[in-house]
């Protein structure tokens, strides 16, 4: 079979009648079959595999006694050609979804920080724009999230990462910095001290996340660079329902993004601790896979969230091209 010239090939593309035979003759391995899966004859469908073989200069089939088989060549294209004309349903579907009124489903994954502020006031605009739109939030720790999406349960995250992760392709903008603050009750004696030091927190009881988290390890990392024992005195939990009800009941402290403790202080459910902490976390941002395409319900909360971090954190989101996980 005579190849054709590669630069003629990569100007030419396969019509979307063509890509349906090639599809139904590796369904079927029966030119009969797929010509009548086509509404076609059987001469007609003999004639186009004819053609697209010759477009591309190499055999996409081998002709066996009874029926036919896909080359290594036509397994290749055919892959492809599965995927583009997948990509062009769901473009359908997307077109008539919206042409009906955006419904649909959207299930994201966040962790905690923007779980409270960012996504909860991009939800409102979305469900503004579109009511019938169901939203889904899973809220959990970064690498929890990165396994979800990875599998196809979430549609994009909001959250944080730190490690490679050379197996999925994954792609991320950068959305805001945190930064962690010591918290208490309203009536905490230490809340109204203003000479409140480090070493004074060392000896304190605190709540916080369980061991092996990124926030346990700077929290910890912060006293023993200044050569302090590490709080002894510890329950540990994530739970905000916990966390709040401990925080009312005793003398506790807790250490959360700053960014979020601002709400409960506005609500006047908790006081911030007179002392600027020296832990910092990364930051977070969002995480998608880059070989999936959002649905438009997905898409249009997307644009809120990056419209609400825009209004709230400022300077636009900074691309990065593969993803990591943490265990925050």
């Amino acid at each position: 079979m005579t190849k054709a010239d590669p630069a003629l090939r990569i100007r030419t593309r396969l019509k979307v009648r063509q890509m349906f035979l090639l599809v139904a003759l590796d369904d079927t391995g029966n030119l009969n079959l797929a010509a009548a899966a086509n509404h076609m004859s059987q001469p007609a469908a003999s004639k186009m595999l004819k053609d697209i073989e010759e477009l591309f200069g190499v055999a996409l089939f081998e002709r066996l006694p009874r029926g036919m088989r896909s080359t290594l060549y036509g397994s290749t294209l055919i892959r492809h050609v599965r995927m583009a004309l997948d990509n062009l349903l769901q473009g359908q579907e997307a077109l008539a979804t919206l042409q009906a009124g955006l419904a649909g489903h959207a299930h994201i994954g966040s962790i905690v920080t923007p779980s409270m502020t960012l996504v909860p006031q991009a939800i409102v605009r979305a469900k503004a724009q579109s009511p019938r739109l169901t939203i889904g939030v899973t809220v959990s720790t970064s690498d929890d999230l990165v396994t979800q999406l990875k599998a196809g349960r979430l549609d994009f995250l909001v959250a944080r990462v730190l490690e490679r992760d050379d197996e999925f392709r994954l792609h991320y903008e950068d959305l805001a910095d945190e930064t962690e603050c010591a918290v208490a009750r309203p009536g905490h004696p230490f809340v109204q001290r203003q000479d409140l030091s480090l070493p004074e927190l060392a000896s304190a009881s605190w709540i916080l996340s369980p061991a092996g988290t990124i926030l346990r390890h700077r929290f910890e990392m912060m006293f023993r660079r200044a050569d302090l024992p590490v709080p002894d005195d510890v329950v540990e939990t994530t739970a905000m329902t916990v966390v709040l009800s401990l925080l009312q009941q005793g003398d506790h402290l807790h250490v959360m993004p700053t960014e979020v403790a601002r709400a409960f202080v506005d609500a006047g459910t908790l006081a911030l601790l007179p002392i600027e902490l020296p832990c910092k976390m990364d930051s977070f941002g969002l995480i998608m896979r880059r070989d999936h395409l959002l649905s438009p319900g997905a898409s249009l909360l997307l644009a809120h969230v990056r419209e609400v971090a825009a209004e709230r954190y400022g300077a636009a989101s900074r691309s990065t091209p593969d993803a990591v996980t943490d265990r925050v």
